[in-house]
């Protein structure tokens, strides 16, 4: 890097103690005092921005940005070999026109102000072997914003007795698994201990883990499903499916394409539910919920008597504890669940309220599927960024302009901004929406963004003669070992072999599950 100028390490002095204090001449404000005026945007100097994760929010953040924003300079990073993130690891392999929004993200990836930066964690050590880590401090010292769009990786738990009995999972870990997610490789989920299975939770992703234990193997064989996956679903006893829910129909999250996908599985049957639980007069319903009712009052074309497989939707049942099989405390046979009673059954916010009465199902296997959790990288508390762990959200002011609280000079408080942070997607609004809304919650992010920077609002490292260097500042003063740094070119060619290995077995893709294959590829 001899061409390169040294990285500015003495722009911010103090950052290595506290975001505030690299930032104390705007946090020393109020927010109705006005900001000192930066220096002109017109100055050549193009806007250099990070962005913290590559699944959709990251990348549709950058597109919008680089639309916005003449001459913005995006580098994205991601802790694994390869990008897409929920796209690639969280997309149903049998709903493939889900992933086309790739397609976008290969336009972005085109554009020479485009830089992907793969096996490269930001914040917190990499989890892989080979896996490269930089400090956020670092990435803060060399770009104008920084975006945090790294999604939801943790779980939400029931909390309830027997969650850690081998043959309770959560719902995020097994469609990990099934998706070739190189974290949950190794999962190997039991599915031949018995028949029955439960599934915790009532929202699209229940109905995908129990679509994939009802679904034909031979189905999924050619879509781009984990080889692994494929072995054990192939051995599955499964053949009776409960998806379970605390409240009614009118309160499901699930929506009408998913239910009615496992509603039309060849030889699957649906057991009716309690009809009390749907309103007489449906006809009255706004268009969506009538809809979703009808479905559920239609049922299957197959009825449980006249076939193997069956599922149901189990409302109004809480779950109480996960019990172990007598002759083995470690493993589940059986899930508890206690019946609820709605006040208002019909009203979408209804609250479900326990009667004491105790159901018990049979079930060798069970999933919690009660939403994921983002959490805060770990030098979040190191520079001052708060994460609100309640709601498992960075704290931002709705438009992703990271935000904090600040004491004014009369003792009271008040919310002011960081300048250039931002966040999109899950850890900006929490796990909610499909890629759709994530696609708005991004584009809304990138115009806060253009907002600010057409608007003068002050933005990180201004002020300087030369260019930021971005990703070739970092790499300079982290010392990061580039062979392990993965490009866009290295991901072309993993996806690549990924397509070779596909075609050898009649599939569009057999993926790569463990980063040292995906990284032997581009060595």
């Amino acid at each position: 890097m001899s061409s390169l100028a040294r990285p500015r390490s003495g722009a911010c002095p103090n950052w290595q103690r506290t975001l505030r204090a690299c930032f104390s001449p705007f946090l020393s404000r109020s927010l109705s005092s006005a900001p000192p005026t930066p220096v002109s945007r017109n100055n050549g100097h193009p806007c250099r921005i990070a962005v913290i994760g590559s699944g959709p929010a990251g990348f549709y953040t950058a597109y919008r940005a680089m639309t916005k924003i003449n001459g913005a300079k995006v580098d994205m990073y991601e802790s694994l070999p390869v990008p897409f993130g929920l796209v690639r690891f969280g997309v149903a392999p049998d709903h493939p026109e889900v992933k086309n929004c790739q397609e976008k993200f290969e336009e972005v990836a085109s554009s020479p102000n485009f830089t992907f930066i793969g096996n490269v964690s930001v914040g917190t050590p990499s989890d892989h072997k080979d896996g490269i880590s930089v400090s956020l401090s670092s990435i803060l010292r060399h770009y104008n914003a920084v975006v945090f769009a790294y999604g939801a990786s943790k779980d939400r738990t029931l909390g309830i007795p027997g969650e850690s009995l081998k043959g309770v999972y959560s719902a995020r870990e097994f469609v990990g698994w099934y998706n070739g997610l190189p974290e949950h490789a190794n999962l190997a989920p039991d599915l031949t201990q018995g028949e029955e299975a439960v599934i915790i939770g009532q929202g699209n992703v229940a109905l995908d883990v129990a679509r994939m234990l009802l679904e034909d193997v031979d189905v999924l064989r050619k879509s781009d499903i984990a080889e692994h996956a494929i072995d054990t679903l192939s051995k599955s006893k499964v053949k009776r499916v409960h998806i379970v829910g605390r409240r009614g129909p009118m309160q499901a999250a699930f929506t009408i394409k998913e239910i009615r996908e496992l509603m039309k599985l060849p030889s699957v049957a649906f057991h009716p539910i309690e009809e009390a639980l749907i309103p007489s007069d449906i006809k009255a319903l706004p268009r969506a919920p009538r809809r979703l009712m009808e479905i559920l009052l239609k049922g299957s074309p197959t009825a449980p008597s006249s076939t193997v497989k069956s599922w149901s939707l189990d409302f109004c049942l809480a779950p109480k504890a996960f019990l172990p099989s007598p002759s083995n405390p470690d493993l589940l046979t059986t899930t508890e669940l206690e019946r609820t009673t709605l006040a208002s059954p019909f009203e979408h916010n209804a609250y479900a309220l326990g009667t004491g009465a105790v159901q018990r199902i049979p079930s060798s296997v069970a999933f919690r599927s009660i939403g994921y959790k983002s959490a805060p990288l770990h030098e979040f508390s190191d520079v001052g960024i708060p994460f609100d762990e309640t709601r498992g959200i960075i704290s931002n002011d709705g438009s992703g302009r990271v935000q904090h609280e600040e004491r004014n000079i009369d003792a009271t408080t008040s919310l002011a901004k960081f300048p250039g942070l931002y966040c999109a997607g899950w850890v900006k609004r929490g796990p909610t929406g499909v890629i759709a809304s994530t696609m708005q919650d991004a584009f809304a992010t990138a115009d806060a963004i253009a907002e600010d920077w057409t608007s003068n609002i002050p933005f990180m490292n201004e002020g300087t003669e030369d260019d930021l260097l971005g990703w070739e500042g970092v790499k300079w003063e982290t010392g990061a070992d580039n062979a392990n740094v993965v490009s866009w070119a290295g991901w072309r060619r993993i996806d690549g072999a990924e397509r070779e290995r596909g075609q050898k077995v009649g599939k569009e893709r057999e993926k790569f599950v463990r980063t040292t294959d995906m990284l032997a590829v581009v060595r």
